[in-house]
């Protein structure tokens, strides 16, 4: 399918019409008791980490409507991904067995004693286990979402083919992720594509102060160039890194220089090489390189840049892009994966090829050189992630899937006809927990 661009056509692909008329094969199975009206949706998470599918998990967890659905988080692992959901008030179960049969054990229980109408499966480990238990435990729903766009091994791929009968829905962030699947042989298995969504209205509000350029002494003056991406192999830093100099090098001189920076923000298994090759560079460059660590004030931070970089070898989709234009923030990234589904080159944004430090040098010599065309990228990006990426119509949609699976099923029915006799909710305002928007969302 060809990807969705602004303008294009937008109705719904042929497959969903195959998906709405499909009959439901699973046995069936209702867990709901009397006293039981509201669909009972799990948001089962592999790992507890940080990254861009505990992103997409948390927001999840934070738009659901529930008033219309009891929602409850489980977690595969510990992490700082709970502990950040936990101080937003949410709660979250953790089974922490690292032995998937026992995991399988344990998971098939809580199924069984919440009454869980939908398994909602983030990650791989989150698959496997969570089709296994919702099998077990005789769950009316499997879902999942594939976040990401490694290549797994070849045992893996086999496991996750073997279960994808038994699940009802997949959900992937972008056509690319789409096409990956299919060549997995899980191609048969129902899909939906829903993108990533952003909060809008987090990134509306003015920005939380960022101490970042007091902290590493940068002038206000200066051109910020950041990355928000896990310190991996497949995030392409080393390339971004050998490019830097070039950028610092043909930075326009005027009456006044202008110097650029280089921000990497996150944490991952590549810091020390990184950091390695950072100071192996001559002089200035290697003095305006700095390693953030893992940041909590990812917002603010996104505020404070004045172009952000991802390029990424790889990339399911891009929501650290997604936060920069919805900061009105010019972007530069790799035409990798579900990022061209996203950016538009030349339009919102630059693309440039993977694993090629010139060509990031170019884009990000543009960008430096000319404050009018960052900020035309920056406003075409916001109006890019306003129309197509809004957190809002994820939910919403996810939320549809929800409903279309459990009428399936025959395991639910819609939430007024749970409620006959109730007078009608009035409109949607889902609850947030307290403080929500002082608690940033970790680095991906």
């Amino acid at each position: 399918m060809t990807p969705s661009r602004p303008g294009a056509d937008t109705r719904t692909p042929d497959h969903e019409a195959a998906i709405a008329s499909a009959p439901y094969l699973r046995p069936r199975r209702v867990n709901r008791s009397r006293g039981h009206l509201r669909p009972r949706i799990l948001q089962l998470l592999a790992t507890g980490g940080t990254g861009g599918a505990q992103e997409s998990y948390t927001e999840l967890l934070l738009h659901l409507d529930r008033e219309k659905y009891e929602v409850a988080a489980l977690s595969l692992s510990r992490g700082s991904a709970v502990q950040r959901l936990r101080r937003l008030g949410i709660e979250v179960d953790v089974i922490d067995e690292t032995d998937d049969v026992a995991a399988v054990r344990a998971l098939a229980s809580y199924l069984r004693l919440r009454e869980i109408d939908v398994v909602h499966a983030h990650m791989y480990r989150a698959e496997v286990v969570g089709t296994r238990a919702a099998i077990a435990a005789g769950a009316p729903v499997v879902m999942a979402t594939v976040h990401s766009s490694r290549q797994r091994s070849p045992e893996d791929v086999a496991a996750l083919a073997a279960l994808t009968p038994s699940m009802d829905r997949l959900i992937v962030p972008s056509e690319s992720i789409a096409a990956k699947i299919r060549r997995e042989g899980r191609g048969s298995a129902p899909y939906t594509v829903i993108p990533n969504g952003v909060d809008l209205a987090r990134f509306a509000a003015p920005a939380p102060p960022c101490t970042l350029r007091d902290e590493y002494a940068i002038p206000c003056t200066d051109i910020l160039v950041g990355v928000v991406a896990r310190l991996e192999p497949e995030k392409g830093h080393r390339y971004l890194i050998e490019a830097i100099p070039v950028v610092i090098a043909k930075a326009p001189r005027g009456p006044t220089p202008n110097g650029v920076w280089l921000a990497i923000i996150g944490e991952g298994s590549m810091e020390a090489d990184l950091r390695a090759q950072a100071r192996a560079l001559p002089s200035p460059a290697r003095d305006r390189i700095i390693f953030t660590g893992r940041r909590d004030d990812i917002s603010a931070i996104t505020a404070d840049l004045d172009i952000a970089v991802l390029p990424s070898l790889r990339e399911a989709q891009g929501i650290s892009i997604l936060e920069a234009m919805a900061r009105r923030k010019p972007v530069v990234a790799s035409a990798v994966g579900g990022v061209p589904e996203v950016v538009t080159d030349g339009v919102d944004g630059l693309l440039v090829p993977p694993e090629s430090p010139a060509a990031l040098a170019e884009a990000l010599g543009r960008l430096v050189a000319s404050p009018a065309l960052r900020e035309e990228l920056g406003e075409a990006g916001f109006e890019t992630v306003a129309r197509r990426f809004s957190i809002d119509a994820m939910v919403r949609r996810v939320e549809e899937l929800y409903d279309e699976e459990l009428l399936r099923s025959g395991a639910g029915a819609p939430l007024q006809t749970a409620r006959a006799g109730e007078s009608p909710a009035g409109p949607r305002e889902p609850a947030s927990p307290p403080g929500r928007a002082a608690l940033e969302i970790p680095p991906v």
